[in-house]
């Protein structure tokens, strides 16, 4: 099995990049996480150290907490980059905020690093047409919540090298969980098909087919899945879902098309479950 890298990088302290930092961290390797100011990076540590706490309640750390935390820091300048042997990057899901941050990222590294983007949606290939070492670039698409997830699909860019592919899926599999390798697509494997079902249910809470706890509970009980659409995306935040459905309305054509309820939910900052309410009510 491939070793995970030892020095690692997180860009961006968020939900997402605290998960990632996690993974990396409880495995062994020395994580940073770079963020915006001291007040983020404080954040993504609280978050981190949460995270790195409820893994020794589950007696899944090899040794003690405090010991996993002396190899954690954050920062708020990416030269804390300069010595790590991958890079994720995890900021929003925007594509020129996430190219001016991966070209930042990538003036720091050393030659033989490489940088991974967790991005759910945008084309990996034309994030690394901006870079000066594209064949060292892939997405490394981690699920939320990174630490409960068993998945991370691993996306190949046109000019990601055969070495960097093979070794992806090696860092998934050392991290404990299971890679599906995809060529760069619009949404991937993983959104394309979750957004479009998830796209679907709310069309028919919009037309009064049923309730959004019922549609759920038809593809819980009926096609085993964990979780509803619907609740999924109130977890994954309905904002983020909107703009992963306009990308891919601009990409794949009508089939996405944001329904309107999506689109006034967000208006109204219903976001799911960060803001209290989005299809369910997550204030208690």
């Amino acid at each position: 099995m491939t070793a995970i890298p030892q020095h690692v990088g997180v860009l961006g302290g968020g939900r997402m990049g605290a998960g990632i930092a996690h993974a990396f961290l409880i495995k062994g390797a020395k994580v940073v996480v770079v963020e915006r100011d001291d007040d983020a990076a404080a954040g993504a540590r609280t978050r981190v150290a949460d995270a790195v706490a409820k893994s020794a309640v589950r007696g899944v750390l090899d040794g003690s907490a405090e010991d996993v935390l002396s190899r954690f820091s954050t920062s708020t300048d990416y030269g804390s980059f300069a010595g790590c042997d991958l890079v994720v990057e995890a900021v929003p899901e925007d594509f020129e905020l996430k190219v001016s941050a991966l070209k930042a990222v990538e003036e720091q590294l050393a030659p033989g690093a490489f940088l991974a983007s967790n991005t759910s949606s945008l084309s990996v290939t034309d994030l690394a047409a901006q870079l000066q070492r594209p064949a060292d670039f892939v997405g490394l698409h981690f699920f939320n919540p990174v630490p409960a997830s068993t998945l991370i699909e691993v996306v190949l860019a046109k000019e990601t090298s055969p070495a960097l592919a093979t070794a992806a899926k090696g860092w998934t599999e050392a991290l404990g969980k299971t890679a599906v390798v995809v060529n760069d697509a619009p949404g991937f494997a993983s959104s394309r098909l979750g957004v479009a079902i998830a796209l679907e249910a709310m069309r028919m809470v919009e037309e009064g087919v049923a309730s959004a706890e019922d549609i759920d509970a038809a593809m819980v009980l009926g096609y085993k899945h964990p979780t509803g659409p619907l609740k999924t995306t109130d977890i994954v935040g309905l904002d983020v879902r909107l703009g992963i459905a306009e990308y891919l309305h601009s990409t794949l054509g009508e089939r996405f098309a944001p329904p309107q309820i999506l689109k006034d939910k967000v208006a109204r900052g219903e976001l799911g479950r960060k803001t209290g309410k989005g299809f369910f009510d997550w204030a208690d």
